[in-house]
């Protein structure tokens, strides 16, 4: 094996892999299959990870039962979404009918984005544990409590404390859904994949309110609450019968063995085990073949609800407390500092154009109706979409463009070149929406234009900094995850409740202006990581090889 594809090569950096057949050295491979090649596309891009031969791998599942699961995944994201954005829609029918005061409200958003980044970090170790379903499951079932208060609402602490749960229910969305994707799809795949998944972000964001002030005007805000019950409680069927885990220990396959040593013991026992056909799926000193004859699981086993990884030991409470405080180690790495400012940054602004809207746009000389608010969602929306596509798809293209133009070899950095055309739009969309809104300039320019650029960065930022952060630590993707989502929320809790004081105390121009310098400066940050990036990470292999090995140490 070779520095690129074995990480306990001494000159091994995470997240630099070679991704052209014509690099590999074809004289390592597969154990006990000397006649094995590395695993490449038509294209030959070296596919990463390489899969087993298992059907039951989700990497080799068909087109449509991936299609299915991804769009599922994609739904339950859109979904969580909407329902975390949409209480502002009511804002002034609970102001009327019970007279619970918009700051008490902001409160509840406040508490909204705390119980994410919480109940994120907290269902961080299940996964690797008890597969991925459950943690989907628990955080819709959390949702739907947290909308059947919401829609009995009538005092300040229900509206507040209804937000704990339906911020839970998001949590999935934030780390999970993201496991999932990297479970079905390739590294090279993952810009396009990640493409849907900002963009089913970023409908629910801007579309949730939408749709909310329309339930609102037509009904009750009441019904806010009881569509959220009825869209969770099918979601639940639908996940219990067709939603499939993709938890799949590939490392107990053989060609899934990282280094040489560990490759040679399990050739060696193979051999032990007198077996004449060393690619057949028999366990042999808790190794598996290639995985070529495995049956596929029955469907009940695809479907059920908990699938206990290899390594738990009973019911795996003290591992669940040991992996999560582990996991605080991600905050030692700085790709995940930068993701998580890059994409916390763009929820905080988020907070500041809406509460603008609703402070703003309801009043002379807008005189916009709840739908007329709602509406101004829609550049964002337009805006996210370019974003998605220009950060998804042609960033897939342009890394593997540069990595060609490398000799093969694919650097983690190579994403964040992307930011740089966001650095300059997001920054004007902020300008413009702000100082357009003070100045009373037409409509075109102050949020078609300004949200739609705004948008743009939201979902570009978004994009690159997860694929940048799964492409630098591909076998920490988890936990790179959480980090991102404690960051993301721990900021955009704090910008909640500092919103209205900052606008208050400096005006909309200024304010926005103090935002486009914050927005101009945190997308700076991507020089010195292009700069300094490969070090960083060559930095950090110590603490990431350590952090996987205690992770995936497998019972005694």
């Amino acid at each position: 094996m070779d520095q690129y594809s074995d990480k306990y090569h001494p000159d091994f950096v995470p997240g630099t892999i070679n991704i052209l057949v014509h690099q590999i050295d074809h004289s390592q491979t597969a154990v006990g299959d000397q006649s094995s090649t590395v695993k490449t596309t038509k294209d030959g891009i070296v596919l990463h990870p390489q899969p087993s031969d298992s059907p039951n791998d989700p990497l080799n599942w068909g087109f449509w039962t991936k299609a299915y699961q991804f769009a599922l995944l994609a739904f339950i994201t859109g979904f969580t979404a909407a329902t975390s954005n949409d209480a502002g829609s009511t804002q002034d029918s609970l102001n009327e009918l019970y007279g619970i005061s918009y700051d008490s409200m902001n409160t509840g958003a406040g508490v909204l984005f705390a119980s994410i980044g919480l109940t994120t970090v907290i269902l961080g170790p299940a996964s690797s544990l008890y597969g991925r379903k459950i943690s989907y499951v628990i955080c819709i079932v959390l949702g739907l409590v947290g909308a059947v208060w919401f829609a009995l609402s009538k005092r300040t602490s229900d509206t507040i404390w209804s937000q704990l749960f339906v911020g839970a229910s998001e949590a999935c969305a934030e780390a999970q859904v993201q496991l999932s994707l990297s479970d079905m799809y390739f590294s090279h795949q993952l810009g396009g994949v990640l493409t849907v998944y900002i963009l089913a972000t970023s409908v629910g964001t801007y579309l949730g309110p939408l749709i909310a002030g329309f339930v609102v005007q037509y009904t009750t805000f009441r019904w806010v609450g009881w569509i959220a019950v009825i869209i969770s409680g099918v979601l639940l069927a639908v996940m219990f019968l067709t939603q499939y885990e993709t938890y799949f220990d590939r490392h107990r396959y053989i060609g899934q063995i990282d280094s040489s040593e560990k490759r040679e013991k399990v050739d060696d026992k193979i051999a032990d085990s007198h077996s004449g056909d060393r690619s057949d799926v028999i366990e042999v000193a808790g190794v598996y073949g290639t995985g070529a004859g495995e049956p596929r699981l029955p469907y009940w086993k695809r479907v059920q609800l908990i699938t206990p990884s290899a390594s738990l030991v009973g019911l795996g409470a003290k591992q669940y407390l040991q992996r999560l405080v582990l996991m605080l180690r991600v905050f030692w790495f700085p790709p995940v500092l930068l993701s998580g400012l890059l994409w916390g940054l763009q929820d905080a602004f988020l907070t500041f154009y809406l509460t603008t809207e609703d402070d703003l746009y309801y009043d002379e000389p807008w005189n916009y109706s709840d739908t007329g608010v709602a509406l101004m969602n829609l550049p964002c929306v337009i805006g996210a979409l370019i974003g998605c596509l220009y950060a998804g798809y042609f960033s897939d293209w342009f890394v593997i463009w540069k990595a060609k133009r490398n000799g093969g070899i694919q650097e983690a950095e190579f994403r964040l070149w992307f930011l740089f055309p966001a650095a300059i739009i997001s920054p004007i969309g902020l300008l413009l929406f702000g100082i357009g809104t003070d100045k009373l300039w037409s409509w075109k320019v102050t949020y078609t234009v300004g949200l739609g650029f705004i948008g743009f960065g939201f979902a570009t930022a978004g994009d690159i900094a997860m694929g940048y952060l799964m492409d630098a630590y591909p076998e920490m993707i988890l936990e790179g995850m959480l980090g991102v989502a404690f960051i993301n929320n721990m900021i955009g809790c704090i910008f909640t409740f500092a919103c209205s004081p900052l606008i208050a105390a400096l005006g909309t121009v200024r304010t926005y202006i103090m935002l486009a310098i914050i927005d101009f400066g945190t997308f700076a940050f991507i020089i010195p990581f292009l700069l300094y990036g490969k070090q960083m990470r060559r930095w950090t292999k110590k603490y990431y090889l350590s952090y996987v090995e205690l992770r995936d140490a497998e019972r005694s």
